[in-house]
């Protein structure tokens, strides 16, 4: 019996031992990549056009991959271009009338907010690149960042939505809205956690007019950005 706890004691020890051992020579990677997958929620509003006003919530979405190349030995710099998705849905006073296929749409500004569903739903492929700075280090990656950069959004669906009762319209693939927008972004954080801000540069529309007025209004889009791998 005592040989058989001897020998139980001698497997059992050198197991964990063997074990401790492998975990402190786990290897460091010093080729290190940071923040390859991206997805954020955010608050969106148009803006720059007087009388355009927003009535409920506008929430949007973006999911997407980025190549991280860090620039410099240490790897806290680097640069990252990929490809992305992203909806945007504003909820808005303009509304849009199409009487007949054929027949450009007409705009107008609600005069009222009783009406249950104003929404417009864009869904775009996105194609960002950004420059990166860092605190990471191969051993840690519990770190603050600033990313900033430039994004080039391709529409490849939209459709427009207003109920009001019996009242409803829908429009899809609006040939006023411009296929391509662009613009400008930030990601400042620590961690899980980082504060996003998306400032479009063009127009979401590219005709349309109220009141002889062309619809000139552009995305601002504010919210939380998380980076996986």
């Amino acid at each position: 019996m005592r040989l058989q706890y001897s020998i139980l004691f001698f497997i059992f020890f050198f197991g964990a031992f063997a074990q401790e051992k492998t975990e402190v020579v786990k290897p460091v990677d010093s080729l290190y990549r940071e923040d390859q997958f991206y997805v954020n929620f955010t608050y969106n509003q148009l803006q720059n056009f007087k009388g355009l006003t927003q009535t409920k919530f506008s929430p949007g979405f973006c999911v997407g991959i980025l190549r991280d190349m860090p620039i410099n030995k240490s790897r806290t710099f680097a640069i990252a271009t990929g490809l992305g998705y992203s909806l945007n849905i504003f909820e808005n006073n303009l509304l849009v009338n199409n009487a007949a296929t054929g027949v450009p749409n007409s705009y107008a500004f609600l005069a009222t907010a009783n009406y249950n569903k104003n929404q417009f739903t864009l869904h775009y492929l996105d194609v960002p690149i950004e420059v990166r700075w860092r605190t990471s280090t191969p051993s840690d990656h519990q770190f603050w960042r600033i990313y900033t950069g430039f994004k080039m959004s391709y529409l490849v669906s939209d459709s427009y939505k207003f109920e009001n009762g019996d009242q409803n319209n829908s429009i899809h693939s609006n040939p006023d809205l411009n296929k391509l927008v662009y613009g400008t972004y930030v990601a400042i954080g620590w961690n899980t956690w980082n504060l996003y801000a998306y400032y479009g540069l063009n127009s979401i529309f590219k005709s349309g007019v109220i009141d002889s007025q062309k619809i000139n209004t552009n995305s601002f889009n504010i919210g939380l950005q998380f980076y996986i791998l």
